[in-house]
């Protein structure tokens, strides 16, 4: 509705995560530094972990953009609650594997054999598993298994697990401590703070098309921090609202009565 009136290009505050509107703040900035340096050294596993809405997928596509294709080769896994034959068939089918073995065994064998051929003909392999929280311990000690393969001088696979943060919790379990002893990059993605959270909201209605319209106050900016506590994909839905009751008063102008507005909408929601 506010699209025209505020001449956007298109909707500033979409969830969807669209490496476009990525915002690096501090935090993401070297959440992808670990990743990126992580996979180019080799070192075998990296694990992200960040609250829900805290931007890990949107960061993820990015890092992926940031790969060099010509080098590496890439499967990401986002539905992981599949056991550990259905792992191994969706890691194939991700690496553009198109007859797949039956059985478990034969299948870590075709892995084993697709992974010597590509790092042969000089590609490097990443695994990127998305919402890892939700593995289950037979498939997390299947990844650790995969984690063995090697030649005399590297790992056949990178492996990049990304979770909320009960993922922490299951990798602090006894029975998983030698796939934690693998873990040698962890990073935790924090919420923006105050100072992020402006500099975010300028920068997606920015990339919008945004010429200095909407805009949004001081203390709009500070009503939206402390109710979304940071995360991003509160602080999109907020500001949604926030510059739709802006657009209903037929203002440029988002203010903390507005911010109030949409946060009662969203209460509503969820009460």
């Amino acid at each position: 509705m506010y699209q025209s009136f505020y001449g956007l290009r298109e909707l500033p505050f979409n969830i969807t995560p669209d490496p476009k509107f990525l915002y690096l703040s501090p935090t993401h900035q070297e959440a992808l530094q670990h990743l990126l340096f992580g996979v180019q050294e080799r070192k075998g596993f990296v694990v992200l972990i960040g609250e829900v809405g805290c931007g890990k997928t949107t960061l993820c596509r990015h890092f992926l953009n940031q790969l060099d294709h010509a080098r590496f080769d890439t499967a990401l896994i986002l539905n992981p609650r599949v056991d550990e034959k259905e792992m191994l068939m969706a890691i194939l089918t991700e690496l553009g594997e198109t007859q797949l073995a039956q059985s478990h065994n034969e299948l870590v064998s075709q892995m084993n054999r697709v992974l010597l051929d590509r790092i042969a003909a000089g590609r490097d392999i990443v695994l990127i598993i998305d919402e890892a929280q939700n593995l289950s311990f037979e498939v997390l000690e299947q990844i650790r298994l995969l984690s063995n393969l090697e030649t005399d001088k590297q790992k056949l696979l990178q492996i990049v697990l990304m979770g909320q943060p009960e993922l922490k919790e299951i990798l602090l379990r006894p029975e998983l401590r030698q796939l934690r002893q693998r873990i040698l990059i962890h990073y935790d993605l924090k919420p923006l703070g105050v100072q992020d959270l402006a500099h975010y909201v300028h920068h997606r209605i920015t990339l919008a098309g945004g010429m200095g319209r909407p805009y949004f106050t001081k203390w709009a900016l500070r009503a939206i921090r402390r109710y979304s506590e940071g995360i991003p994909r509160v602080v999109n839905n907020l500001c949604d609202k926030s510059i739709l009751a802006a657009y209903i008063r037929e203002s440029d102008e988002v203010t903390w009565w507005d911010v109030r507005r949409a946060i009662k909408d969203l209460r509503s929601l969820t009460e």
